[in-house]
C-alpha cells in the first residue's frame, strides 16, 4: 500500500487551500510489507522463459536477461505489450490468488499502465471480423517518475466475490506493494487464458517502463477488519490521514471561515466580460445568445455580447448523487414507488424524504455496508435531515435502501442552517475567483438563474418507450426513437428543460441524454453492431426499430433470395424476418453494409427527434449533443451527430486530447467539446479509487490536469471542456454504482484541493489570449 501523506495542522492546512500547495515531501507512514513472493507458477522472468512469446502492437520493446524495457509511443492510441503462451495457462487449479508483476517507470513523467487478461474466447487484437467475443479483464496502477515495485491483482479469491458496493475496496491485507484497482472485466475462463498484456491509452508524452517477473502467487490472510469501520463521522477515510483531513466540526468551521475571507476579497478575472468572454479581444456579433463561429481556422463560442468564449469549468455541480448506501432498507413498499411520469432519473434526484411510519419498518439489509460506518445519525439527530432513499440501483449488493449525503451534513456543518444558499455563493464565488467561464453539464438548476455564471442546461429522455437491448449495454438499453412514445417523452422533456431556462442569455447550450451504448468505433462486427444485430432478433410487432429495418431490408433486395445471396442467410421468407433472425459470423461484406446502415439511420432519427424538438421549444440555444463515450461512438452515430447538432460532445477520459487519435474532428467543420474529464489519486487523499485517470498525487494530478486543458486548446474544433466532477465521490461509493472516486475539485468535507486551485488559475488566466495568438497549437493540426 502506499504511503499515507500525514494530517497538516490546521494553520498549514488553511494556508495551503488559500494562498500555495500542499507541501508533499512531508514525512510519510509506512504500513508493514506483508511476504507474498513465493510463487505458484512463473508466468515470465526474462529471455531465458521458455513457451511464452511477447509481442508488441504499437510500442517497442527491448529484450534483456531478465526484464524486457518498453516504450510506450504518444502517436500511438493504444501501444501494448503482449505474453502469449505457447498453449493457454491453466489457471483453474488455484483458489485465492494473485497476478504480481515488477515494474519500474522509466519515464520523466507518471504513467498509467493498464493490465488486461484475456481468456481463449478473447478478440483477436488485428480486429479481424471473427465473430468472437471479448471475454477480458481489465485493471490499472499508476507510477511517480521512477517509481519501482511490485504491482498485483488479485484474480480470484473471496475479495473478487465480496461485491461491497464500492467501485473498488481497500486493500485486504498489509502490504508495501501496489494494487492494480478495477476498470472492468468478465468473469474469464481460467483454464483457458491466452493473453497478459500492460498498455497504456491515449499518452500525450512518450513513456518506458522495464517489467520483469510476471508471476502468480498466493494471497496472504486476509486483515478480517478491513471493510469495517471505513467512514469517520465527515465520510473520510476512518484508517488514513492526508493532507486536508479535519478532526472536529471547529476545525472545519475554521476551514470555512478562512476561505469565505479569502473569496470576498476576489471576483471575476481581469479581461472577461460579463459572460466571462474575452472582453479585450476581438468583437464580434453580438446576437443576446451564445454561439459559436470560426476565428483564422479555430472554433470558438462566441458569449451574448460578441466576445471570443472558452467554456470550462466543472460538471455535475449539485448535491444529487452524492448520497451512498447505508446497507439499511424499509419493509414497506411505499417507499420504492416511482411515477412513470417522471422526467428526472433517479440519480439526478435529490434528497428523497422517508417518512416516519415508513421508518418503522427499518431493517438492516446489508451487514456489510452498515458495518462501513462508524457513525451515522439517529433519526432524531439534526444530521438526520441528510437521509434519503435510492429507489433504483446500477449495481451493488442492493437493488434499493436508504443513503446518507455526508456532503450534505458537511455543509450544514461548515455553513450552518442556510447551508444550501451559502454553497451556491460560495459555489459561484469560486467559479469566479478561480477563472473557471461556465458550469458544465448537471448544474443544479437551482443556479440557472444566477446570472454570475454561464451554464448549461440539461435533461434525459425517459419514460416506457420501447429500447433496444444487447450485450454491450453500458448505463442502460438504447431508446427506441421511432417508437411515437420516444418522440412524445422527448417533447415532455424538453418543455421541462424550456420551462428552467425561461429564455436566458446564461444558458450557453443544451445537452441531453449521456454516454449512449452505441457501439465501439472499432472491433468485431459484434461490437460495433451488437444493438442492430440485437434488435433483428426480435419481432417486429415489438419493435418499431425492427419494423423500420425490415422495410429497409425489403426495399433494397425485395426478394428474399437476393437477401440470402447477399448475406450468405437462409431466411426462408420475409415473414420470418419479421419474426426475428439471428445473423452470425462470418458475417457477408453486404451484410456488415447493411448492418452500418441501419445503425446510421438509427442515429439519425434518434438526432433529427432531439433536434426538431429543441429547435422548436429553444430556437435561441445550442444542441450540445450526446456526450459520446469511447464505448459508444461509431463512426455511423458521429455521422448523425454531426448532421444536427450546432456542437459535438465526448467524453474523452484519457491523458488528452491525442493529436492522433482525434485529429479525425478536425474533418468535420463543426466545433467540439468535451462533456467530461478528470484526473485523481489515492495517495493523499484517503480514497481507493483515483477514478478512470489516474495521478501518483496532486503535484502530479495539477500537473495533468494542465497538459489535458492544454491539449484541448490545441485542437482547432475544440470550444471547452468540462470537469467531471465538482466534487469528489463518496469514500463508501455513490449509491447508483459505487464510484468512490477522487474526482472532485473539493473534497467531501467542501474543502478545495489547492494544487488544482492553482493550476486552474494559472492556466484560466492566459487562455484567451495564447489560444487566440496559437500558442497552444500542435503540429499535427497545423496546415
Amino acid at each position: 500500500m502506499r504511503s499515507k501523506m500525514r494530517k497538516l495542522p490546521i494553520a498549514a492546512v488553511l494556508s495551503a487551500i488559500l494562498l500555495t500547495a500542499c507541501d508533499n515531501n512531508s514525512s510519510q507512514t509506512q504500513n508493514p510489507a506483508l511476504t507474498t513472493d513465493t510463487p505458484l507458477a512463473v508466468i515470465w522472468n526474462g529471455s531465458k522463459s521458455s513457451g511464452v512469446e511477447i509481442a508488441n502492437w504499437g510500442a517497442q520493446t527491448q529484450l534483456e536477461d531478465k526484464s524486457v524495457k518498453v516504450s510506450y509511443q504518444s502517436d500511438h492510441y493504444r501501444p501494448s505489450v503482449k505474453f502469449h503462451p505457447e498453449k493457454p495457462w491453466d489457471w483453474s487449479k488455484f483458489d485465492e490468488f494473485n497476478l504480481a508483476v515488477d515494474i519500474k517507470n522509466l519515464s520523466n513523467e507518471s504513467i498509467q499502465v493498464y493490465l488486461s487478461l484475456t481468456d481463449e474466447a478473447g478478440v483477436k487484437e488485428d480486429m479481424e471480423i471473427t465473430g468472437s467475443r471479448a471475454r477480458s479483464l481489465n485493471r490499472t496502477a499508476n507510477l511517480a517518475a521512477g517509481e519501482q515495485g511490485t504491482y498485483f491483482s488479485i484474480i480470484k479469491g473471496k475479495f473478487n466475490d465480496t461485491n461491497a458496493g464500492v467501485r473498488e475496496k481497500p486493500y485486504p491485507w498489509k502490504t508495501d506493494e501496489e494494487m492494480f484497482v478495477t476498470r472492468f472485466g468478465k468473469k474469464l475462463d481460467l483454464s483457458r487464458i491466452t493473453e497478459v498484456a500492460l498498455f497504456v491509452r491515449g499518452n500525450l508524452h512518450d513513456k518506458q517502463i522495464e517489467v520483469s517477473n510476471l508471476r502468480l502467487r498466493k494471497n496472504p490472510e486476509y486483515d478480517d477488519s478491513y471493510l469495517l469501520g471505513l467512514a469517520d463521522e465527515f465520510g473520510q477515510n476512518a484508517k488514513q490521514d492526508f493532507p486536508i483531513k479535519v478532526s472536529s466540526v471547529e476545525e472545519l468551521k475554521q476551514v470555512a471561515n478562512k476561505e469565505l475571507a479569502e473569496l470576498a476579497q476576489g471576483g471575476l478575472m481581469a479581461n472577461r466580460s460579463k459572460y466571462g468572454g474575452w472582453k479585450d479581444g476581438p468583437k464580434l456579433k453580438a446576437t443576446g445568445y451564445f454561439r459559436t463561429e470560426k476565428i483564422d481556422g479555430r472554433w470558438w463560442m462566441v458569449d451574448p455580447e460578441g466576445h471570443i468564449f472558452f467554456s470550462h469549468g466543472p460538471a455535475n455541480v449539485r448535491m444529487a448523487n452524492l448520497t451512498t448506501l447505508t446497507g439499511v432498507d424499509f419493509k414497506d413498499d411505499s417507499v420504492r414507488y416511482i411515477d412513470p411520469s417522471r422526467v428526472t432519473p433517479e440519480d439526478s434526484m435529490g434528497i428523497v424524504e422517508v417518512s416516519d411510519e415508513v421508518r418503522k419498518t427499518r431493517y438492516i439489509a446489508s451487514d456489510l455496508r452498515n458495518d462501513m460506518f462508524n457513525w451515522l445519525p439517529s433519526y432524531d439527530n439534526p444530521m438526520a435531515k441528510h437521509y434519503s432513499y435510492r429507489r433504483e440501483v446500477h449495481k451493488g449488493p442492493l437493488t434499493s435502501g436508504e443513503t446518507f449525503s455526508f456532503y450534505r451534513a458537511n455543509l450544514e456543518r461548515r455553513y450552518g442552517e442556510n447551508f444550501e444558499e451559502t454553497w451556491q455563493q460560495v459555489t459561484l464565488d469560486r467559479m469566479n475567483n478561480w477563472g473557471f467561464t461556465s458550469f458544465g453539464n448537471w448544474v443544479d438548476p437551482a443556479f440557472y438563474p444566477n446570472e454570475q455564471v454561464p451554464y448549461f442546461a440539461n435533461g434525459w429522455i425517459i419514460g416506457d418507450f420501447k429500447t433496444l437491448k444487447s450485450e454491450h449495454d453500458v448505463w442502460a438499453p438504447l431508446p427506441d426513437p421511432f417508437d411515437p412514445e420516444f418522440v412524445r417523452r422527448a417533447k415532455i422533456t424538453i418543455d421541462v428543460i424550456a420551462e428552467e431556462i425561461k429564455g436566458s442569455p446564461w444558458c450557453a447550450g443544451i445537452f441531453v441524454d449521456n454516454e449512449k451504448s452505441w457501439g465501439l468505433p472499432e472491433g468485431t462486427v459484434e461490437q460495433k453492431y451488437g444493438v442492430i444485430l440485437a434488435t433483428l432478433t426480435v419481432n417486429n410487432a415489438d419493435s418499431p426499430a425492427k419494423t423500420f429495418f425490415t422495410d429497409y431490408l425489403k426495399g433494397k433486395y425485395g426478394d428474399i433470395k437476393k437477401l440470402n445471396s447477399a448475406w450468405n442467410f437462409k431466411a426462408e421468407n420475409w415473414a420470418s424476418i419479421e419474426q426475428g433472425v439471428h445473423l452470425e459470423a462470418p458475417f457477408s461484406t453486404e451484410a456488415v453494409a447493411d448492418l452500418s446502415y441501419m445503425l446510421e439511420a438509427l442515429s439519425d432519427r434518434y438526432f433529427k427527434v432531439v433536434h426538431d424538438t429543441l429547435a422548436e421549444a429553444l430556437p435561441n440555444h445550442l444542441y450540445m449533443g450526446a456526450r459520446m463515450a469511447n464505448f459508444g461512438m461509431p463512426k455511423e452515430t458521429i455521422k448523425a451527430s454531426v448532421k444536427y447538432s450546432d456542437v459535438l460532445s465526448f467524453n474523452i477520459y484519457e491523458e488528452g486530447v491525442q493529436p492522433e487519435e482525434w485529429g479525425f474532428l478536425t474533418e468535420f467543420d463543426l466545433p467540439v467539446a468535451i462533456g467530461e474529464f478528470h484526473i485523481g489519486s489515492t495517495t493523499d487523499t484517503g480514497v481507493f479509487h483515483a477514478g478512470l485517470v489516474q495521478a501518483h498525487d496532486h503535484k502530479d494530478r495539477a500537473q495533468m490536469y494542465l497538459d489535458y486543458i492544454t491539449s484541448v486548446a490545441a485542437h482547432p474544433n475544440m470550444v471547452g471542456a468540462h470537469w467531471f466532477q465538482y466534487i469528489d465521490s463518496p469514500l463508501t461509493g455513490r449509491a447508483f454504482d459505487g464510484e468512490p472516486y477522487n474526482v472532485g475539485f473539493v473534497s467531501s468535507t467542501d474543502i478545495p484541493y489547492p494544487e488544482m486551485v492553482d493550476a486552474i488559475k494559472s492556466f484560466m488566466s492566459t487562455v484567451y489570449e495564447k489560444r487566440f495568438k496559437g500558442e497552444f497549437d500542435a503540429p499535427a493540426y497545423k496546415k
